[in-house]
């Protein structure tokens, strides 16, 4: 009870940092900068709902790009035709893409392993020629897309929806549902047998990761002000499902490792490169490449299995050398 309780305290305490540093970042960076937190904040958001789908129900997605091209769609098109405020479009965004994960869901639950991971990357590819297409060139706007504003970084707003969607998953995951869920992937003919239905918690899992995902792609198209069918590009699945590797499946803290390498690691591979004689820099996908080779390799667990290992060392070495010895704390026995 006392480990749960530290253990309590110890997130509570990390959130609190965690917040008081969004909160003051702004006072520190050029408007550049304050943009690229935004988006790091809205990739935060997608990587929450992958790690739902892949991290705790074990479903491996490469579909959440084109979940957030549907939230981002939606926010578009009640922006542009309707005049909606693009505030008030997020929580359909959601609804929206919510609905297009359990309709896929549901014959998903057919696939498996690498099958429903086909499965999905075909609706990610399958999404670009959708909104491209002249039949629904009404709502989507065609290969033009659809253009309702002018680009903005609404820094404190995304966050804010960043901190809600972390609390409703730490809510949800670490409740019934998200023990349902860990028991379905682990051992899913234990599950059955316990009682539990694993198609209606995948389903779930999918659904509430899309409308995640509805979330983040709404929030994309009020950044970009506009969306077309490059945003959504296949590319940004595997992307995020990368992103959900590097923070590490099932652990929620580590997202926003992942989502700082996504925004960031492009930028800084462009801008150190990789000189083989000083000469010829290899192309920046070269050098993103090597980054990532790297990370895998040398915390193939993701960047929060580090941190647990780090604190596990500690943890270990500080109850050695604070063990009691005879005498102190405990009681010396006689042989008399």
């Amino acid at each position: 009870m006392r480990a749960i309780l530290r253990a309590h305290v110890a997130s509570g305490v990390c959130l609190a940092v965690g917040i008081a540093i969004i909160a003051v970042l702004p006072s520190f960076m050029g408007g550049f900068e304050t943009r690229n937190m935004s988006l790091v904040g809205l990739y935060f958001i997608a990587l929450l709902g992958l790690n739902i789908v892949t991290g705790y129900s074990g479903q491996i997605s490469l579909g959440q790009g084109a979940f957030m091209g549907v939230g981002g769609y939606t926010t578009a098109y009640l922006a542009f035709d309707h005049g909606w405020s693009v505030w008030w479009t997020i929580p359909v965004a959601a609804a929206v893409a919510g609905i297009a994960g359990l309709l896929f869901g549901l014959p998903a639950l057919r696939l498996h392993g690498p099958y429903l991971a086909l499965g999905t990357f075909a609706l990610a590819v399958a999404f670009v020629d959708l909104v491209r297409s002249d039949r629904f060139a009404d709502v989507t706007g065609g290969s033009q897309g659809l253009f309702f504003g002018l680009p903005a970084s609404p820094y404190y707003q995304t966050w804010g929806i960043a901190l809600g969607a972390l609390l409703v998953a730490w809510f949800l995951l670490s409740g019934k549902f998200g023990r349902s869920l860990r028991a379905v992937r682990d051992a899913e003919l234990a599950a059955v047998s316990s009682g539990l239905n694993p198609a209606v918690f995948k389903t779930a899992a999918f659904a509430l990761s899309a409308a995640y995902a509805g979330v983040a792609g709404a929030l994309l198209a009020i950044h970009l002000g506009s969306v077309n069918a490059l945003v959504f590009v296949p590319t940004l699945s595997i992307t995020l499902l990368v992103g959900t590797a590097l923070s590490g499946f099932g652990l929620l803290f580590g997202t926003m490792f992942g989502a700082l390498f996504i925004q960031y690691a492009p930028l800084k591979a462009e801008e150190w490169g990789l000189d083989i004689d000083l000469a010829t820099p290899l192309p920046p996908s070269v050098t993103y490449g090597v980054f990532l080779l790297l990370v895998l390799f040398l915390m193939p667990g993701g960047l929060a299995q580090l941190v647990l290992r780090v604190r596990g060392l500690f943890t270990a070495t500080k109850r050695r050398y604070t063990r009691p010895t005879v005498g102190e704390g405990t009681t010396q026995r006689s042989d008399t």
